[in-house]
């Protein structure tokens, strides 16, 4: 449970930093300077913004239930291992704007999230 744990901070740093990021890179010098005014970005930027915003909410759920886990010593590691694979998933189908496989997948870990807590209680 302990890589699963470790693999959805990983995972933050890229979704809520590096992904954006890359879309930003021809701008350096707003990048390395004080940001005081507002960057125009692509539309894939601001999804992936977006993105990165979304998996900051469902994360501190995520963490909860996994350290409950491990301190009950409850085995979830599976719906959590599927849990990031969804979010892995939702990213490119968030920029990308696919929609309705978003929908599906952003469902498909919020009943990973509800089995943990099943299985935690």
């Amino acid at each position: 449970m302990s890589f699963e744990i470790v693999a959805s901070l990983v995972l933050l740093l890229i979704t809520a930093w590096l992904v954006p990021l890359m879309f930003k890179m021809d701008n350096m010098a707003w990048l390395l300077g004080p940001r005081d005014t507002p960057l125009d970005v692509s539309v894939y930027c601001q999804r992936a913004t977006r993105a990165g915003e979304n998996y900051k909410e469902s994360l501190p759920a995520f963490l909860a239930l996994a350290l409950l886990a491990q301190m009950q010593n409850v085995d979830v590691s599976q719906w959590a291992t599927y849990w990031l694979i969804a979010r892995v998933v939702f990213i490119p189908c968030y920029v990308l704007g696919i929609t309705y496989v978003r929908t599906l997948v952003w469902t498909v870990a919020l009943v990973c999230l509800v089995m943990m807590g099943m299985a935690v209680v």
